[in-house]
């Protein structure tokens, strides 16, 4: 019945692309090089960090060890609020790295001119204005979500699908479709709208009217960072305790 779309020069909708990309070719996968560039590169400054803070540590912290010490201590009590005093700790690196990639990778978009570095095709930019990453990270927060209640319930996890009544199961199902896309749409749309508006100032007025919207970005691109790893824990809470039961420490 829809074979004429397969004729040439009909509504060629699966050839649409928006912008231009880098690809790789890896068997049969094609991949967008430069998101993987500056992915490795976001993972490579934080895993330096962290080697740096580590290699001489000192009681009294200075400098670098400090300034992990407390991006450690922020993540922790994150992880705590969200999942309570028993529940928290396994989940600290999850949550952590979730975090601290989304803000490197928001702020490199911000703050690191890529659009210096020349590729054959498309241009280097933040990880997280492409939809795949951020669906990509939303696919890993329904992973440990979906661990979390099999890991503490397991069989007994689907009975929130049923509670209080049957009748509200296409509904809790619908629900864990529409986290994973809530999570990677908010933070694809607030990421890549910041760029495209500086973008634009930058063309229209180059000089001090993009300023006070780069740094309104970054301030922006903290919170969106701070609500996707705040978001993700809540949804792990959700699925430790269940839907309707209260969480006391």
């Amino acid at each position: 019945m829809l074979n004429f779309l397969d004729a040439p020069n009909v509504l060629p909708i699966a050839s649409l692309e928006v912008g231009h990309h880098l690809y790789w070719q890896i068997g049969n996968l094609k991949i967008h090089g430069q998101v993987f560039i500056v992915s490795w590169i976001v993972i490579g400054l934080l895993v330096g960090a962290s080697l740096l803070a580590t290699r001489n540590a000192q009681r009294v912290p200075k400098g670098i060890q400090n300034l992990m010490e407390y991006a450690l201590e922020f993540v922790r009590e994150l992880a705590k609020n969200q999942l309570g005093e028993k529940e928290y700790r396994p989940w600290v690196p999850f949550i952590g790295t979730l975090f601290l990639f989304i803000f490197v990778s928001n702020w490199s978009g911000a703050l690191v001119p890529w659009k210096l570095i020349k590729l054959p095709e498309g241009e280097l930019a933040a990880p997280t204005n492409d939809i795949n990453t951020t669906v990509a990270l939303a696919l890993l927060v329904s992973l440990a979500y979906f661990y979390a209640g099999f890991s503490k319930k397991g069989l007994g996890y689907f009975a929130k699908y049923v509670q209080p009544t049957p009748v509200l199961l296409p509904i809790a199902i619908l629900e864990d479709f529409t986290k994973p896309l809530s999570l990677s749409f908010r933070l694809f749309g607030n990421i890549l709208a910041d760029e495209l508006v500086v973008g634009v100032l930058v063309l229209l007025v180059p000089l001090f009217v993009p300023l006070p919207v780069m740094l309104l970005g970054l301030f922006t691109s903290a919170i969106q960072a701070l609500v996707f790893a705040t978001l993700a824990g809540a949804y792990i809470h959700e699925a430790l305790e269940g839907h309707g039961d209260e969480h006391h420490d």
